[in-house]
């Protein structure tokens, strides 16, 4: 059974910067994509970041720039550097894993119980 557990989570000031953190278990972690969602209140979750079993990575326009995904195939280890927050940034973050890197949240079959960011103005 996949387990995702998400970690880093805070609250912080604009500007700011923050560093995410999922641990995966029960699954071939360096065959799998993996990816950041977020989701605000009121709104449909939506992508952050997404990164390949190889490293290959790409990110939604509202963070690029800012925000940094890297994993550790050794330590089964998905992050996200975020720098330079703003206050649209605040949500609840959730990892996803699934053994492709599809593009609609719906589609993934393995998620974390979410970890709450909050950016203050």
């Amino acid at each position: 059974q996949v387990q995702l557990v998400e970690s880093g989570g805070g609250s912080v000031q604009a500007g700011g910067s923050l560093r995410l953190s999922c641990t995966v278990s029960g699954y071939p972690y360096n065959t799998i994509c993996m990816a950041w969602f977020r989701q605000a209140e009121g709104k449909q979750r939506e992508r952050v970041s997404t990164i390949t079993n190889d490293g290959r990575s790409s990110y939604a326009d509202s963070v690029k720039g800012r925000f940094t995904i890297s994993r550790d195939n050794a330590k089964t280890t998905l992050s996200l550097q975020m720098n330079s927050l703003k206050s649209e940034d605040t949500a609840m973050y959730y990892c996803a894993a699934d053994r492709v890197c599809w593009v609609y949240a719906g589609d993934w079959r393995n998620w974390g119980q979410g970890t709450q960011v909050t950016v203050s103005s």
